[in-house]
């Protein structure tokens, strides 16, 4: 079976759809299925390659719009070619990631034309960040204009989360389902087993023994990391580990309080073992997401979880598996994790609660399973 995966960025563009994405079709080529993902092209890359996990990935020419976090498919001779080469194969599947990009739209048509059946599976639970007045007034005629367009393509429409099927129903979508964000047991326990790097060991982060928080996330207003800084920077005897890129990092980083690191990118591998190290993953987030990667990874690691009552976090995190922020104000921030930090033995309980349930329910070949079911 030849499963054709569509989104608009992947690797090595960080981010959850792109590793979703790879998930999903690196279990296609274990399960002996042959596994394309049609991609942006992106500034030094080749157009077409094989990668070491056996996925073939095939980069359309694009316009980066928006510094290339939204980018627009370019018509021309490259994108007919490309066309061309990919639906002159037999294709099985058509896995579309998110609705509203424009490649989203492309590819949902390109595969109604050509008779391969098609999902679409949808990561959001709000709009595009776009602002307010005539800018974000656009960007949400846009989405209904976009899913509009998809829809009529008859292809069933799935979210990552229940509150993502909740969601496309702003755009008149029934969805047939949830195919949710999942971990790779196996990957995360080597990934935990290897060595860490010296400066993000635990006793590097902490040389006084003090209590470790970590966020993982790029560094946007909308992700809380501001106001979590805050709350530690009054807390003696805790150090926030914050790894990721974003806007915010150069200014972040310039007044960072002593006891707060700001790591930048750092590797998956790297991350997946701070999460190992920690008291605490806090993630305050506001931003319109499916079912954050870190939420599961930090629940397969066993690491306590402060967040907000995100999207996912009702199937993930249920009965007392986490801590939840009624609000992201630091006050607020800093008298929960004074609490869950001030428990040990309840927070190893609620830890052990997430891990068991992100085992049973949320693994790579559970979902690689429900895919190919939909067919």
């Amino acid at each position: 079976m030849t499963i054709c995966f569509f989104s608009a960025q992947y690797l090595p563009t960080p981010g959850g759809v792109e590793r979703y994405t790879w998930n999903l079709a690196r279990k296609a080529v274990q399960h002996g299925h042959r596994a394309i993902v049609v991609t942006s092209a992106l500034p030094g890359l080749a157009d077409r390659e094989l990668d070491p996990d056996g996925i073939e990935i095939v980069r359309l020419p694009v316009w980066p719009v928006m510094k290339g976090r939204f980018p627009v498919i370019k018509p021309g001779p490259g994108l007919s070619r490309a066309a061309r080469e990919l639906f002159a194969g037999p294709i099985d599947l058509c896995v579309v990631q998110t609705r509203m990009y424009a490649e989203s739209v492309w590819a949902a048509r390109a595969a109604k034309k050509h008779g391969v059946p098609a999902v679409v599976i949808d990561h959001s639970t709000g709009y595009m960040p776009m602002g307010g007045g005539v800018a974000g007034l656009a960007g949400r005629l846009y989405e209904h204009a976009a899913c509009a367009l998809v829809r009529r393509t008859g292809a069933p429409f799935y979210g990552v989360s229940l509150a993502s099927c909740r969601w496309l129903r702003t755009f008149g979508v029934t969805a047939a389902g949830t195919m949710p964000n999942a971990i790779d047991p196996a990957a995360l326990a080597a990934e935990l087993a290897a060595p860490q790097p010296e400066p993000l060991t635990r006793r590097a982060l902490c040389p006084g023994g003090e209590k470790l928080v970590v966020f993982l996330g790029r560094m946007i207003p909308e992700k809380g990391i501001c106001e979590l800084s805050e709350a530690v920077a009054g807390m003696p005897g805790v150090v926030l580990a914050a790894a990721g890129d974003g806007p915010l990092l150069a200014e972040l980083r310039a007044g960072a309080p002593a006891n707060v690191r700001y790591l930048g990118a750092i590797d998956h591998g790297q991350a997946v073992r701070l999460l190992g190290a920690a008291d605490c993953y806090c993630l305050p987030t506001r931003y319109a997401e499916g079912l954050p990667t870190t939420l599961l990874e930090a629940a397969g690691c066993g690491c306590p979880i402060l967040c907000t009552p995100t999207a996912g976090t009702e199937e993930l995190l249920p009965g007392k598996s986490a801590w939840f922020l009624p609000d992201t104000a630091p006050p607020t921030i800093q008298t929960c994790l004074q609490t869950l930090l001030g428990a040990p033995a309840e927070a190893a309980a609620r830890a052990a609660a997430a891990r068991q349930n992100a085992l049973a329910h949320f693994t790579w070949d559970a979902v690689f399973d429900k895919l190919i079911q939909s067919m």
